[in-house]
């Protein structure tokens, strides 16, 4: 039996969402992840330029 697992984003990784934005992972979480944002080529808009984002609605493109 083989099983799909995606890797969970580590700390640093470059991660991508939201179909265009562009972050590097600051905290794990058991659900999510802690991005301080570094591209955003959507009208989204981040306090702080930090946002959470579920371990389900990101992909790694960079790992650290």
């Amino acid at each position: 039996m083989i099983l799909n697992v995606e890797k969970i984003a580590q700390i640093g990784d470059h991660i991508l969402f939201k179909d265009g934005i562009k972050g590097v992972v600051e905290k794990i979480n058991k659900n999510s992840v802690i991005v301080n944002v570094t591209e955003n080529k959507t009208e989204w808009e981040f306090e702080g330029n930090r946002t959470v984002v579920a371990h389900k609605n990101y992909k790694v493109i960079d790992y650290a």
